[in-house]
């Protein structure tokens, strides 16, 4: 029996999916994307598929590749699916396959607990704000029984928490095999159970910090795969991009001082004045921070001539040389004691590094790549390609020998056009093969979308209050069951704190605002919302809560969108991209800032409808979607949902969507 036959069998009614897997219904869209990966892997070329919410495109990649009997690499957007991929659906799915297959899961370094630089923490004689020693000692405690040394697996801790850089590695102050403890290292071990495992999932952060430095395994692992899948593959691109350039910090800086300061002290006190050599790195790192005076966070500084915008001429240069010559004082005061313990070595290596990249920084940007100064608490320099399409075609789709043969790229949000332009033409992929299918839900009866008349205009500084309160009024009538996603982090604030000081009644419902608590957290308490006997929830969020949010049921059954999120005009890569489309005589609106909108607008109404008996209602609070021209291509990205003309119409749904939770019948 051939492959595709195969597939075809696992995914007919009484085959062996059916047989062995909770819930399972036959979806043709479905078995159409698991015939289209097998035939892919079959014929050896590269292959996109949007595959919209509800067709269950997991099992659609996973059975095809499974039963091709190759070795397989699965990558992910997020640490969180990379989980749910390794310890639910491929266990479920080797088992009901009844398949000898070895699988494996790697993260980068900063995922797993280093031995040796817990133990370095330990003897540290001032720590960090908000590291105590009776945390450090609950690590210590469970470094005794974990097998993999996954922090994810670690009860409590925060990934925001200031002692995950105490005790993880990075590949700036990873020893290596010099470690003292490199025998029980988690990152080598789990490193060499990838090599050793037929279906290894990992992230695509990980696979592009490898392909740029070749330093995590993967490059090792890539050769002798036959099949690469990227899921949530929109953020590819974005997340490439990170790692293809270059970036200098000045956390960097402070975090070499740090650990250099403690080494020193720990292992060749007296040898070297180790107070001088990192004073002089920090107070570099410190005046060039203040070179670019007082922004507002986030912002960022084009650096298109030889100075950033808006810094003086004269001290910008002067910072640099000086962040260089501090570093160059620390690599000669690195030598004279690197033969008395790897630490130094590597702190060496470090050094020179940061050296080099200050120094690349003092120089014109390479053709065909943008900078920029992103304004922080830190500073951090950055130059980045405008896409990954040459990596993509050089490095991924032009390896030879017996390289990936097959690579699949899929999500539920690739492109607004039938070729999936805003995802293939940055990604390298105009060749590929491309499929689109459309989800099972019935969103006509599903979901309704209301866009209100009068609305100040996205500039004026009164729309955020106005949806504040609007949306305090359409959550009442919900009793929360509200999501409300904003485009920047001003808006987040401005609603956030309307809504907290409109919601003073007993009754109202609960304000969860992004960055007040952990995101795991937030969801889960949004998620549970009403359940179990307390209030129902409105969480305002903004950025990454945009997408890979998955709350079925009853708990978000209104989704509020303030804006269209097109990227900002005046971010420096958007800028450029919108310059090099420009020269090439396209429409940066038409090419560029519109695809984006689409996609994103796109990817926060797929908030709504997760399954085929979840009820609600998308508003998007920007009358340019039904005013301006380009508002039908917009809508049209879009699931079709009823479209309702009044605020009338919407309070009526929201009073059909309470009625529906308190009988359990769905609305008419």
């Amino acid at each position: 029996m051939n492959l595709a036959a195969e597939v075809d069998q696992a995914f007919s009614p009484g085959g062996v999916l059916s047989r062995t897997t909770e819930h399972f219904v036959p979806r043709n869209g479905q078995k159409e994307m698991a015939n289209a990966v097998s035939q892919a892997i079959e014929g050896g070329y590269p292959l996109v598929v949007e595959a919209s919410t509800g067709v269950g495109k997991t099992f659609s990649y996973l059975v095809p590749a499974l039963l091709s009997g190759e070795r397989i690499l699965l990558s992910t957007a997020t640490k969180a699916l990379q989980d749910q991929l390794f310890g639910r659906d491929l266990p479920r799915l080797v088992e009901a396959l009844e398949l000898p297959v070895k699988t494996a899961l790697l993260k980068g370094r900063g995922s797993y607990l280093c031995l040796h630089r817990m133990e370095m923490a330990r003897q540290e004689r001032f720590l960090p704000e908000g590291v105590s020693i009776r945390s450090l000692a609950r690590v210590e405690e469970w470094s005794q029984v974990t097998r993999t040394g996954d922090l994810a697996e670690l009860p409590g801790l925060d990934e925001r928490s200031p002692m995950i850089p105490l005790i993880t590695s990075t590949r700036d102050n990873c020893l290596g095999s010099q470690c003292p403890r490199f025998r029980a290292c988690h990152v080598n071990l789990a490193r060499r159970e990838a090599m050793a495992a037929d279906v290894v999932v990992i992230n695509h952060h990980l696979f592009f910090a490898d392909l740029a430095v070749r330093e995590s395994g993967v490059a090792e692992l890539l050769p002798s795969v036959r099949i690469a899948i990227f899921d949530e593959a929109h953020q590819l691109n974005e997340t490439g991009v990170q790692f293809l350039g270059n970036n200098l910090s000045t956390g960097q800086l402070l975090d070499f001082s740090r650990d250099m300061l403690a080494a020193g002290l720990q292992l060749a006190r007296g040898l070297v004045d180790w107070q001088e050599v990192v004073a002089a790195t920090e107070q570099a790192a410190r005046e060039l921070r203040l070179c670019a005076g007082k922004h507002y966070p986030g912002t960022k500084l084009r650096w298109a001539d030889s100075v950033p915008d808006g810094l003086t001429a004269s001290e910008w240069p002067q910072a640099l040389e000086a962040v260089h010559a501090a570093c160059l004082q620390a690599c000669a005061a690195l030598d004279t004691v690197s033969e008395i313990a790897p630490d130094f070595v590597r702190l060496h290596e470090r050094a020179a590094q940061l050296a080099e990249r200050a120094e690349r920084f003092s120089h014109p940007s390479q053709s065909g790549f943008v900078r920029w100064v992103d304004v922080g608490t830190q500073l951090r320099l950055v130059e980045s390609p405008l896409d990954i399409s040459v990596a993509v075609k050089s490095k991924m789709l032009g390896s030879s020998g017996d390289g990936v043969k097959t690579w699949v790229f899929t999500s539920a949000t690739l492109g607004d056009d039938e070729k999936l332009s805003w995802f293939t033409q940055p990604c390298g992929l105009e060749g590929a093969s491309v499929l689109r299918i459309g989800s099972p839900f019935d969103y006509e009866r599903q979901a309704g979308l209301y866009v209100p008349p009068e609305f100040p205009k996205p500039g004026d500084p009164l729309h955020s209050v106005k949806v504040a309160g609007s949306v305090a009024t359409w959550s009442r009538q919900l009793g929360g069951r509200t999501m409300v996603l904003t485009t920047t982090l001003r808006a987040l604030r401005t609603i956030g704190e309307t809504l907290a000081a409109a919601f003073t009644e007993a009754e109202d419902p609960l304000v969860l605002v992004q960055g007040s608590m952990p995101k795991r957290a937030l969801i889960e308490r949004f998620r549970e919302g009403d359940s179990l006997g307390g209030k129902g929830c409105v969480l305002v969020a903004s950025a990454s809560f945009w997408e890979g949010i998955d709350v079925p049921g009853d708990a978000l059954q209104l989704v509020i969108i303030d804006k269209l999120p097109f990227p900002p005009p005046n971010d420096p890569l958007a800028e450029a991209r919108a310059k090099m489309l420009e020269s090439q005589g396209r429409s940066a609106f038409k090419d560029y800032f519109l695809p984006e909108a689409a996609v994103a607008l796109k990817q926060g109404a797929g908030r709504l409808i997760r399954r085929e008996t979840d009820q609600g209602v998308l508003v998007v609070c920007d009358s340019r979607l039904v005013s301006m021209g380009y508002g039908r291509r917009l809508i049209k990205a879009l699931p079709p949902m009823q479209r309702l003309g009044s605020e009338q119409d919407l309070m009526d749904r929201l009073a059909s969507l309470t009625r529906t939770c308190t009988t359990g019948s769905p609305p008419s």
